[in-house]
């Protein structure tokens, strides 16, 4: 009798062990997402289930490209691709991208451009005319959804502050079809 207590026992710990362990992976380091919508097409279908990284802004500052997941003002969760970075100035003018000045390739957009016949992918626009500010704000973000014709992104509700961002995801792992890594480029 003693010793079946004691194998219960054994068990019970070992699955409280678990399920703690399995919450704070959750919690602090990485979570699942899945895709709402069409916005980051073609690199993200609707319903793909990707990870998201939490740790990754903890350890590191955001890149430029880099996918991300945030908290948007909507009470919902936007996935987007970072275009400005604190203290850049963004334009975009013949379907191209000028970071500081700088035009920008965006290989991921390349699909899209070709199908497009009735005008740019993306309007031209200065982020001036966008937010009122020739700037991102410190501590902000400026996103933008690849399918640029259908996305709400920062042309619309802003820059998005660090705080709201959950992390960085790259990884698809769902359909299994699909599952990949994601480039930043």
């Amino acid at each position: 009798m003693a010793k079946k207590k004691n194998e219960l026992w054994e068990w019970t710990k070992a699955l409280l062990i678990a399920v703690v362990l399995a919450a704070v992976i959750r919690y602090f380091l990485f979570a699942p997402i899945v895709v709402d919508g069409l916005s980051m097409m073609p690199t993200l279908k609707d319903q793909d289930r990707m990870i998201v990284n939490k740790l990754s802004y903890k350890i590191g500052e955001p890149k430029r490209f880099d996918i991300v997941v945030f908290h948007a003002p909507e009470q919902k969760d936007y996935i987007k691709r970072v275009i400005g970075l604190p203290g850049d100035t963004i334009e975009y003018k013949n379907d191209t991208l000028y970071v500081n000045g700088k035009p920008y390739e965006e290989p991921y957009l390349d699909e899209y451009k070709k199908q497009v016949e009735d005008g740019p992918l993306t309007e031209p626009f200065t982020l001036e005319e966008k937010i009122g500010r020739k700037t991102v704000p410190e501590g902000e973000l400026f996103v933008m959804g690849d399918n640029r014709r259908f996305s709400k992104d920062s042309r619309h509700i802003g820059t998005i502050p660090m705080s709201k961002v959950i992390g960085k995801t790259s990884i698809i792992y769902w359909p299994i079809h699909d599952a990949r890594i994601i480039s930043n480029k």
